[in-house]
């Protein structure tokens, strides 16, 4: 049962966090909303960093797994899952639970590169760059850690400008462009 209360406490701490942010979303407010008590949550975790920690891992993975997922189940080919990385995003933008990039947030909140938040939020954006260099390896791209490093700007840039700047073609924008450098790559 244990086990079950600290998932729910993480759950339930991520989606205030990417909500209302990470600052102000205080204990008080994520002990109301998950029914848990205080002794509860501080035997799980032992400040809200440790809790805010916890929700960024279970972001990351949940996120990297879901995204992989539905790059490979749009497209077969190698090229084509570059080209699929953008209808993902898009599909992400117009759910009704976006809300930006959790790891770009929580690394402007905890702006330190020390703060283990911000290098947590870090490790997120390289583990991406290290899924989209797979993919240009296996599309046999001239240079694939230049292309991925492109397509990674392009991937950032488009959640930036869908969130920040409410433009809901940020994704297919990202696209067309994305659709240069794979030429250039010689894809």
């Amino acid at each position: 049962m244990a086990s079950t209360k600290r998932d729910h406490l993480v759950e339930t701490a991520l989606d205030l966090f990417c909500r209302d942010g990470f600052h102000a979303t205080g204990i008080d407010k994520i002990l109301a909303a998950s029914g848990v008590a205080k002794m509860t949550l501080y035997k799980h975790f032992k400040s809200k960093d440790e809790l805010i920690l916890a929700a960024l891992h279970r972001r990351d993975e949940t996120f990297r797994n879901g995204f992989m997922r539905d790059i490979e189940r749009l497209a077969k080919t190698p090229r084509q899952r570059l080209l699929a990385i953008f209808d993902v995003l898009e599909q992400w933008f117009h759910g009704r639970k976006f809300t930006g990039c959790t790891f770009i947030n929580a690394s402007a909140e905890f702006a330190s590169p020390d703060d283990p938040i911000h290098a947590a939020a870090a490790e997120h954006k390289r583990l991406v760059l290290a899924y989209l260099v797979e993919l240009t390896t296996a599309a046999k791209a001239k240079d694939p850690d230049a292309l991925a490093q492109g397509l990674m700007l392009l991937m950032e840039g488009a959640i930036v400008m869908a969130y920040v700047a409410g433009q809901g073609d940020a994704a297919a924008e990202a696209r067309k462009t994305a659709k240069i450098l794979l030429a250039d790559a010689g894809l």
